[in-house]
C-alpha cells in the first residue's frame, strides 16, 4: 500500500511519487490515518487524542530536505460548520501565505459532498531553508473559528561516503519498477565546491536576498518603520531581516558633553506649551538655546531651568512662528531637534443647508467654522471651486468672521449641483436645486359684452410681480393710444379701452415674457336698437302747501338771508319760471337770484329789505302740462325767535295750512377750507384746515373729519363729539397706505357740506438709529466709519445714510456727503491733521431723517503707524510646483499702516508685468500667472515697506512639466533567455527629479509592447524569461511627478534569443552498489483507538533492488 505522508517527511526517490498516492488510497482511509510516528516523542502524545472540533485531519508536522516538496494535508468537517468555510494558512503568527501564492506555494480546496467533508491542501515546491519553522491553518465561518498549528522542518540533503547525494541517482521514469526510467546524471555534474558555497550562503542570514543598500537603510531607519520599508521593497520574511538586524551592532560616538541628547523632533498644538530638556555631562559648561540659527534669549515666552545636569527650555503659548529648527550648544558639541507646531482642527460649527430656489434668486451658501480667519476650500459636484473662476460663473466667495459664504447674485439652472465645503477637520454638503420658476394665475381675463361707447377693462393677476407682458388682439399686438391704457401696476395687469367701437370687438390675449403662457378672452360689441318714445309726466312742485290761497306767508327779519328751495319733477324735465308779482323774475346774480338745479329750484334773497315783500309764484311747465305754487313773502324789521319750526324739504311745516310763524333765519356754514396734512409718523398724521368763511349767521361749534383709504368709497368717522381746534391728530393709520381726509363745520343750525379732500398721502416713518457704529481706520486725513442697519426699516425703505462731523467742541455738524450712501461705511476724507472730531450717522427715507447714531467718544485725526509684517501661508515655506498651463495664484497676507508700498523682485529685477499680474490692497497681494511656463520657476522676492521699516518674504516657484525621454537605449548583453537592457537619463527631466523608469518590450514580428518593469530607479534592467527564437525591441519612458514622458526612447539594436545546442560528456564513475537488505525505516508502534472510530498503522520499509514483500499478521494470523 502507498504511504503519501512518509514521502512527505523525507525526499521521495521520485519527483512525483507522492502523487499518485492520494488516488489510490481509499476515501474513506484519509480521516482515519493516525499520527506520525516518526515525529519527536512530544509529538507521539497524540496517539491518545480523539479527533475533536471541525478538523477530522489536523496538518502534520513534517521533515523535508532541502530541493524537494511538501504536501500538507487537512480535512474539516462541513456538518459542524454554517456554512462554507473560509481556509487562510499562515507562517509564524502574521504572515499570510495566501501572498506567496504563485511558482513555489500553491493550495487546493475541494469538497465531497456526499460526506460534506473539505479536503485542504498546501504543497510547497523546491522548499529552502528559509522554509522551515512553525505554520497554521485557520479555518472561519460566520461565528465559528478554528486552528490548528504544525511544524516544517527542512534539513540538508544525505549524502554517501563519496560526498554524493543520493538524490542526484533519481530515475527520470514514471513506472512503478525500480528498474524502468533512466538515471538522472544532471545532480553529479555539479562541482562539490560549488554545493558548498550554497549550503553556507542558505545557512547564512543573507539568504533573505536583500541587496546591500536595503540592510544600510533598515539600520539607519526607527523600528516603527520597518513594516513599511519591508512592504514597500517586498521582503515577505520579517522575522528574518529582524534577526539579522539584531546582529547587526552599529557603533555610536558616544558624547562627551551631552548625556543624553534632544530627541529629532517634538510635536505640540498650537497655544499649549512645550519643554526641551537635554542632559549634559558637566553641570558647569556653558549653554545656548538657538532658533533657526539665531541665539534665544530668556523671555515670558522662553523660559530657562537648570535642574540638576538637566538643562530645559519651556517655550510658553506656541504659535505658528515656533515652528523652527532647535539646537543647543555646549562647548563645541551641538544637538539638534525639529518642533512641529500643529494647527488644531478647523471644526465645522453649523453646517450647509439645503436650498431649492428659482431662476434669478439671489442664493447665500453658509457654513460656520470654529476658529476665525481659517481657510477653507469649496467645491461643486467634486470640482474645487476658486477666485479665478468667479469671474465666469458670476459667484463669490465672502468671510465674516468665522462665517464663510458661497454668495450667488442670480443662480442660473447651470448653478443647481451638491455644494462641499471642506476644512482641515471636517467637511459639510449640501444640495442646490435651482428651479424654472413657474408663473401663476392668480386672476384670469373675463370675456365682456360692452356697448357703444363704454369702457372695456380686461384685468389680469399673476404671481410675479417683475413680469412684464404685452397685450393681442386677434394675434396683433396692442399698442397704447389717446383711448387704448395699458397699465401694469404689481402683480396686474390692466387693457383699458374708452369709448368702445365696433371695430374694437375680437380676441385679446396678455402674453407674459419668458413663459410658455397665454390669457385669452372676447370682447363682444353689443349694439341696440331701441325706438325712443320720450316718457312723459305731468311737472309737480313738491311743497308742504297747497300754493294756491293767499294765507300761505312767509315772514323774514329784515337784514337776514332767506333761501327757498322749491323741489320739481316732471318728464322730461319742466322748467320753472318765478314771478314778483305779475313781473317775471329772472336775475341769477345779485342780492336777490334764482339758482336752478334739474330737481330743484331756489330763491335766494341776501339781506332782505322791506322792498322785497310781496308775492311770488313758481310756474312749472313741460309737454305734459304746468303746475303752479305761490307764497306771500313778509318783511319785518324786528327778528322774532322762531318756537317749533321744522323744515321739509326747506319749506317749513307751517306751510301746509295758514302760515303763522316764521322760517329760521339763520343757515349750515360752508364748508372748512385749505384742508391739508402737513406731516405724517408711522402711524399718525396731522390734519389741518382754516375756518368757513360763512359760518351760516351762527357761530361754529367745532367740525367732524372723516378718512378713507385712496380707492376706496367708505368714508369712516374719526370724532363723534364736535371738534373745536382747527387742527387734528388721526391715529392708528396703516404703515404704507394711501388715505384721503375731509373736513365738516358744525354749527347750531347744522352740519355743512363736506370739503374738498386732502391730497392722498401715506403714514410713514423714518427708520431708527443706525446701529453699532465705529471706526474702522483713521490717517492723518480721512477716518473710516462702519456701522450695521438700523433696527427698524419700517416700509418706507432705507434710501441711504448721511454721515456728519463736527469739532470736539462746536456743535455746527458739517455734512460729509451730500447724497446718501446705499452701504454701510464711509470713508471721511479732507480732515484737519491732529483735530479731535465727532461723528454721526443718520438714516434717510421718503419719511425724512432718523435719529442720529453718535460715537461716544472724538477721534484723533492722525496716522497709526504699525510695523509691516508679512503672513506668508504655511504652503508657500516651501517650494511652490505647479505644471506648465496651470494658473499660479498666490494671495500673500500682510499687515502695516500706513499703507505698504509692495515690490515683487527675481533676482533682484522686478517682475515682468506682461508676464505677471500683481494686485495689492490695503492688507493682501496677488501674484497671478494665467499660464505657468518652465521661465516662471525661480526664487520671488516679496519686500512690504513703510519708510524705514521693512519685512521680505523669498518663495520658490517651480514650473515642472513631463520629463523627455531617456537617450541611448540599447541592448547591451543578451544570454540564455535573458537582455541587459542599459540607458542614459533624459536631457531634459522637466524641471522635477526623474522617480522611476516603465520598461516595456515587443516582440519583432507582432510589435505589441508588454510592461515588464515599473518606476525602476536604475538606468539599467534584466530582461527575463524572453522566448527562445524571438527578437525582441525595448523602449523606456522616463517618469517625474507629471508623470510618464510624451514619447519612450526606443533601442536602436534588438536582442535575439537564439537556440543552443546541448552536448553532454560523460562522466566516467564507478559502479556503485545499490542493493541493500530490507530494514524497517520506522517501526510500528502501540495505538489506543476509541471503539468504532478507524485506525491506521504505518510503517516505512527500505530495500533494494526490489521493493520488500510486507507481509502483515495479526498475532499469527496472515492479514490478506
Amino acid at each position: 500500500m502507498p504511504e503519501p505522508k512518509p514521502a512527505a517527511k523525507k525526499a521521495p526517490k521520485n519527483k512525483d511519487a507522492d502523487k499518485p498516492a492520494p488516488k489510490e488510497e481509499p476515501p474513506q482511509e484519509a480521516p482515519t490515518e493516525p499520527p506520525k510516528e516518526e515525529a519527536p516523542p512530544e509529538e507521539q502524545t497524540p496517539t491518545t487524542e480523539e479527533p475533536t472540533g471541525i478538523f477530522l485531519k489536523r496538518p502534520e508536522s513534517v521533515s523535508v530536505e532541502n530541493g524537494n516538496d511538501v504536501v500538507i494535508v487537512a480535512q474539516v468537517n462541513g456538518k459542524e460548520l454554517p456554512g462554507k468555510p473560509t481556509i487562510t494558512w499562515f507562517k509564524g503568527k502574521w504572515l499570510e501565505l495566501g501572498i506567496k501564492s504563485g511558482a513555489r506555494f500553491s493550495f487546493k480546496e475541494t469538497h465531497d459532498p456526499a460526506n460534506n467533508v473539505y479536503n485542504v491542501e498546501l504543497q510547497i515546491k523546491k522548499v529552502v531553508l528559509g522554509d522551515r519553522g512553525d505554520y497554521r491553518l485557520e479555518v472561519k465561518a460566520k461565528d465559528m473559528c478554528d486552528s490548528c498549528s504544525f511544524n516544517i522542518d527542512v534539513e540538508a540533503p544525505s549524502q554517501d561516503a563519496s560526498g554524493q547525494s543520493l538524490e542526484s541517482f533519481k530515475r527520470s521514469g514514471e513506472g512503478k519498477s525500480e528498474d524502468a526510467g533512466e538515471l538522472d546524471f544532471s545532480g553529479l555534474l555539479k562541482k562539490r565546491e560549488v554545493v558548498e558555497q550554497e549550503k553556507k550562503k542558505k545557512k547564512d542570514d543573507d539568504d533573505l536576498g536583500i541587496p546591500p543598500e536595503i540592510w544600510e537603510l533598515l539600520k539607519g531607519a526607527k523600528k516603527s518603520e520597518y513594516e513599511r520599508i519591508a512592504f514597500q521593497y517586498g521582503i515577505t520574511d520579517l522575522r528574518g531581516m529582524l534577526k539579522r538586524l539584531k546582529k547587526a551592532k552599529v557603533e555610536v560616538k558616544k558624547s562627551e558633553a551631552f548625556t543624553k541628547k534632544l530627541d529629532p523632533a517634538y510635536q505640540v498644538d498650537r497655544g499649549n506649551k512645550i519643554k526641551l530638556m537635554v542632559e549634559i555631562s558637566d553641570p558647569d559648561l556653558p549653554l545656548k538655546w538657538f532658533k533657526n540659527g539665531q541665539e534665544i534669549k530668556p523671555s515670558s515666552k522662553y523660559v530657562f531651568e537648570n535642574v540638576g545636569k538637566k538643562r530645559i527650555l519651556t517655550i510658553n503659548k506656541c504659535t505658528m512662528a515656533d515652528d523652527a529648527a532647535y539646537e543647543v550648544a555646549v562647548a563645541d558639541e551641538k544637538c539638534f531637534t525639529e518642533l512641529f507646531v500643529k494647527e488644531p482642527p478647523v471644526l465645522i460649527v453649523t453646517p450647509l443647508e439645503d436650498q431649492q430656489v428659482f431662476v434669478g434668486d439671489r442664493v447665500e451658501m453658509v457654513v460656520e467654522v470654529s476658529e476665525d480667519g481659517a481657510q477653507v476650500m469649496w467645491s461643486k459636484d467634486g470640482v474645487e471651486m476658486t477666485r479665478e473662476d468667479s469671474y465666469k460663473a458670476r459667484y463669490r466667495f465672502k468671510k465674516d468672521g468665522r462665517r464663510h459664504l458661497l454668495i450667488f447674485s442670480e443662480v442660473t439652472l447651470e448653478d443647481s449641483g451638491r455644494y462641499q465645503v471642506m476644512t482641515n477637520g471636517g467637511q459639510s454638503e449640501a444640495d442646490l436645486i435651482v428651479e424654472e420658476k413657474q408663473l401663476e394665475v392668480l386672476q384670469d381675463i373675463a370675456d365682456l359684452t360692452v356697448r357703444a361707447s363704454d369702457q372695456a377693462v380686461f384685468k389680469c393677476e399673476v404671481s410675479d410681480e417683475k413680469v412684464t407682458g404685452k397685450w393681442y388682439r386677434n394675434g396683433v399686438e396692442v399698442r397704447p393710444s389717446k383711448r387704448i391704457t395699458i397699465s401694469h401696476v404689481g402683480r396686474f395687469h390692466k387693457l383699458v379701452i374708452d369709448d368702445v367701437r365696433p371695430e374694437d370687438e375680437g380676441d385679446y390675449t396678455f402674453v407674459p415674457d419668458g413663459y410658455a403662457l397665454s390669457l385669452s378672452a372676447k370682447l363682444n360689441f353689443l349694439e341696440i336698437k331701441v325706438e325712443y318714445v320720450p316718457k312723459q309726466e305731468p311737472p309737480k312742485i313738491h311743497l308742504d302747501c297747497s300754493g294756491k290761497t293767499s294765507e300761505n306767508s312767509i315772514l323774514v327779519v329784515a337784514g337776514n338771508k332767506l333761501r327757498l328751495d322749491v323741489a320739481i319733477t316732471g318728464e322730461p324735465p319742466p322748467v320753472a319760471t318765478w314771478l314778483k308779482g305779475d313781473e317775471v323774475f329772472s336775475a341769477t346774480e345779485g342780492r336777490t337770484r334764482i339758482e336752478q338745479r334739474v330737481d330743484c329750484s331756489s330763491f335766494v334773497i341776501e339781506s332782505a329789505e322791506r322792498a322785497d315783500e310781496g308775492r311770488y309764484t313758481i310756474k312749472v311747465t313741460n309737454p305734459a302740462g304746468e303746475d303752479v305754487a305761490s307764497i306771500f313773502l313778509r318783511v319785518v324789521g324786528e327778528q322774532r325767535e322762531p318756537k317749533g319750526l321744522s323744515l321739509v324739504g326747506g319749506v317749513p311745516n307751517a306751510m301746509r295750512g295758514p302760515l303763522t310763524l316764521p322760517l329760521p333765519p339763520k343757515d349750515v356754514p360752508d364748508p372748512p377750507e385749505a384742508v391739508r396734512v402737513t406731516s405724517v409718523g408711522e402711524d399718525w398724521a396731522i390734519l389741518v384746515w382754516e375756518p368757513p368763511k360763512y359760518d351760516g349767521g351762527q357761530p361754529v361749534t367745532g367740525y367732524l373729519m372723516e378718512r378713507k383709504k385712496k380707492g376706496s368709497h367708505r368714508w369712516m368717522k374719526l370724532n363723534f363729539e364736535v371738534f373745536p381746534e382747527t387742527t387734528y391728530e388721526s391715529t392708528r393709520m396703516i404703515e404704507g397706505v394711501l388715505y384721503e381726509m375731509r373736513v365738516f363745520a358744525v354749527n347750531a343750525i347744522g352740519v355743512s357740506q363736506p370739503s374738498v379732500n386732502t391730497k392722498p398721502f401715506m403714514p410713514i416713518a423714518p427708520t431708527s438709529e443706525p446701529q453699532h457704529l465705529t471706526v474702522e481706520d483713521v490717517t492723518d486725513t480721512t477716518t473710516t466709519l462702519k456701522w450695521r442697519p438700523p433696527n427698524r426699516i419700517g416700509a418706507g425703505g432705507i434710501d441711504g445714510y448721511l454721515v456728519e462731523y463736527c469739532l470736539e467742541d462746536s456743535e455746527d455738524w458739517v455734512p460729509a456727503n451730500t447724497e446718501p450712501v446705499e452701504r454701510c461705511g464711509f470713508t471721511v476724507k479732507n480732515l484737519p491733521t491732529g483735530a479731535r472730531i465727532m461723528f454721526r450717522v443718520v438714516g434717510v427715507n421718503i419719511a425724512g431723517r432718523s435719529e442720529p447714531a453718535i460715537l461716544a467718544q472724538p477721534v484723533t485725526i492722525q496716522e497709526i503707524v504699525e510695523q509691516p509684517k508679512i503672513r506668508l501661508p504655511r504652503h508657500l515655506r516651501q517650494t511652490y510646483i505647479r505644471r506648465v498651463g496651470e494658473p499660479i495664484n498666490l494671495l500673500i497676507p500682510f499687515q502695516g499702516k500706513p499703507r505698504p508700498q509692495v515690490v515683487w523682485t527675481k533676482g533682484g529685477v522686478p517682475v515682468d508685468p506682461s508676464r505677471v499680474n500683481l494686485r495689492t490692497s490695503d492688507t493682501d497681494t496677488v501674484f497671478f500667472v494665467r499660464q505657468a511656463a518652465r521661465s516662471d520657476s525661480g526664487e520671488y522676492e516679496l519686500c512690504v515697506q513703510i519708510e524705514n521699516m521693512k519685512d521680505t518674504a523669498t518663495i520658490c516657484i517651480s514650473v515642472v512639466e513631463k520629463a523627455g525621454p531617456p537617450i541611448n537605449v540599447t541592448v547591451k548583453e543578451v544570454w540564455g533567455t535573458n537582455a541587459l537592457v542599459e540607458w542614459q537619463p533624459p536631457k531634459d527631466d522637466g524641471n522635477s527629479e526623474v522617480t522611476g523608469y516603465l520598461i516595456q518590450k515587443a516582440d519583432k514580428k507582432t510589435m505589441e509592447w508588454f510592461t515588464v518593469y515599473e518606476r525602476s530607479r536604475h538606468t539599467h534592467c534584466t530582461v527575463a524569461d524572453l522566448i527562445v527564437g524571438n527578437e525582441y525591441y525595448f523602449r523606456v519612458f522616463s517618469e517625474n511627478v507629471c508623470g510618464l514622458s510624451e514619447s519612450p526612447g526606443v533601442s536602436k539594436t534588438t536582442a535575439r534569443i537564439l537556440k543552443s545546442d546541448i552536448s553532454l560528456k560523460p562522466f566516467e564513475y564507478k559502479q556503485h552498489d545499490f542493493r541493500t537488505p530490507p530494514k524497517f525505516l520506522t517501526p510500528l508502534t502501540d495505538r489506543v483507538v476509541v471503539a468504532g472510530y478507524s485506525a491506521a498503522l504505518n510503517c516505512a520499509v527500505r530495500g533494494e533492488p526490489k521493493f520488500p514483500v510486507a507481509i502483515w499478521e495479526h498475532g499469527h494470523l496472515h492479514l490478506t
